[in-house]
């Protein structure tokens, strides 16, 4: 492997950090090589400072995005810790629905942030089915977003492969819920149809997205510096619904950085919501 000298560590992670926020401290040597030596060799670089020059010269901003690619595509797998989706299950649904009965609200609406290759999404989509039999009666929409271009491709296509379908899922769910295809196993239409992928940079505005009852989170922002964490979770304060819920990791906390925020638990699982004042 071409290995990464201490003056292209620096300067890659300062490109890196414009593009997508993510800090690569001395610490993160190896997440570059393991991740961008392919590219280095794939482009004939030669060098990380080679593949660096090659990327701010091309005016297509092709290269630009399969180095967004490479850094951010993280390992994911179906129902990936179970707590949260318990409390989704137990928890959350259960008093949406109640206050959609209650106050007459149109929809309710998910969204899962950095959401990868789709399956955490997809994974809400199947709990939701199983819990309400016809989401659709409860004007349930879910999103999907992610700044991986190559990721929200793979979202969106629904299809997966031996690994990745045997991770997370029962082989109840796998029959169920997907079908053989060439490459793998494709998501069915039916759970397809209740989620909708965009590309997205948490650090820009995304306001235009309106408004969610629940905004799963789940470590992304691990690799954010502090003031970037408290300025992504002050703009999702304000995405949340009133009464909304936030997801985040279990290694996460928002103690501390964001007091608007107040945590609560549910069996195994912390969630955030927005402290009301009397």
């Amino acid at each position: 492997m071409i290995r990464l000298q201490p003056e292209e560590h620096k300067s890659l992670s300062q490109y890196v950090y414009s593009l997508c926020a993510i800090v690569l401290d001395e610490s993160k040597g190896y997440l570059i090589e393991n991740r961008l030596a392919g590219l280095v060799e794939e482009t004939g670089c030669g060098s990380y400072g080679g593949l660096l020059l090659r990327a701010k010269s091309d005016s297509s901003r092709a290269l630009e995005r399969r180095i967004v690619d490479a850094i951010t595509t993280n390992e994911t797998l179906f129902f990936r810790d179970t707590a949260p989706f318990d409390l989704l299950r137990h928890k959350i649904v259960p008093e949406l629905i109640d206050r959609r009965a209650r106050t007459g609200a149109a929809r309710i609406r998910i969204w899962s942030a950095a959401c990868s290759t789709g399956q955490e999404l997809y994974s809400i989509a199947i709990l939701l089915k199983e819990l309400l039999g016809d989401p659709d009666r409860y004007g349930v929409r879910l999103m999907g977003t992610d700044i991986s271009d190559d990721a929200v491709a793979r979202a969106s296509r629904g299809l997966f492969n031996q690994v990745e379908i045997a991770r997370g899922l029962s082989e109840a769910q796998r029959t169920r819920y997907f079908a053989p295809a060439a490459g793998g196993w494709q998501i069915r239409d039916e759970i397809r149809a209740m989620a909708s992928f965009k590309k997205l940079n948490l650090m820009a505005d995304f306001s235009a997205l309106g408004r969610f009852d629940v905004i799963f989170c789940r470590n992304v922002a691990i690799y954010f510096s502090e003031r970037d964490r408290i300025s992504l979770f002050g703009r999702l304060e304000r995405a949340l619904e009133p009464e909304g819920y936030l997801v985040i990791g279990a290694m996460e906390s928002l103690n501390g950085i964001c007091p608007q925020f107040e945590s609560k638990r549910h069996l195994r699982s912390v969630f955030y919501q927005v402290k009301t004042h009397a």
